[in-house]
């Protein structure tokens, strides 16, 4: 399968827009997971349904949520421009803007899996020996959320990967700047005697989720076995 120098593109695109997404929302998540899971607050209920909210709204609405918001004459966009000469809107940075808030739920109900799953008896004896809030989520909050934080990255990359409604909406679907591999496929449909590039990208796409899949399952295997000293079949 050879891929022609725009479909590079769209892929290579594609996986810088995925990263820069995945580790853009990561640090937000894994607060997020632990504000859920540790914090008594009043509006915590309402924390949990915005930070789900991408799973439940369609794509567009939120690609159009953030082109109202990030648009170069919205408030946010038009204080970005002028104040730090930062554009999002029809660029490859809004692109990963849209992608990472879409997959953020994600990320946030892989870690909060696994902090729910946490023995509480270990922060209890930690603070009992005297370590301080910040020392307990360091030294061990983070590394027993380790297996869901990789889950939840992977999972979140994926995703990133596939997003098409929010991006096409907020940035468009320009050549060598936002076309990402979903954008690219729908290219190739929409142009006559493009099926077989269609065909290419969409093998392509499968195989990188494969692939995500098979690395995902690797590194938690072997996290746990690092964690527990037990291999798990």
């Amino acid at each position: 399968m050879t891929l022609s120098p725009a479909e590079i593109d769209a892929l290579l695109l594609s996986l810088k827009i995925a990263a820069v997404a995945v580790a853009g929302a990561l640090p937000f998540a894994i607060l997020a997971a632990s504000a859920l899971t540790f914090g008594r607050f009043p509006g915590r209920f309402l924390l949990d349904a915005i930070v789900h909210l991408p799973l439940i709204l369609p794509p567009v609405v939120m690609g159009y949520l953030l082109l109202i918001s990030f648009g170069t004459r919205a408030p946010i966009g038009a204080w970005l421009l002028h104040t730090f000469d930062i554009r999002l809107v029809f660029s490859w940075g809004g692109a990963a803007l849209a992608a990472g808030i879409v997959s953020f739920p994600f990320q946030v109900r892989a870690i909060r899996i696994a902090l729910e799953n946490m023995d509480p008896g270990l922060h209890q004896a930690a603070e009992t020996l005297g370590a301080g809030p910040f020392d307990r989520f360091i030294n061990i909050t983070l590394p027993l959320a380790l297996p869901g934080i990789i889950a939840g990255a992977i999972t979140a990359f994926s995703a990133s990967l596939g997003e098409f409604g929010a991006i096409i909406t907020f940035v468009s679907n320009i050549p060598g700047e936002t076309r990402t591999l979903p954008l690219a496929i729908y290219t190739a449909i929409q142009t006559p005697g493009g099926e077989l590039a269609a065909a290419r990208l969409a093998a392509l796409s499968i195989g990188l989720a494969l692939f995500g899949l098979v690395i995902s399952e690797m590194a938690m295997r072997g996290i746990r076995q690092k964690l527990t000293g037990q291999v798990r079949p």
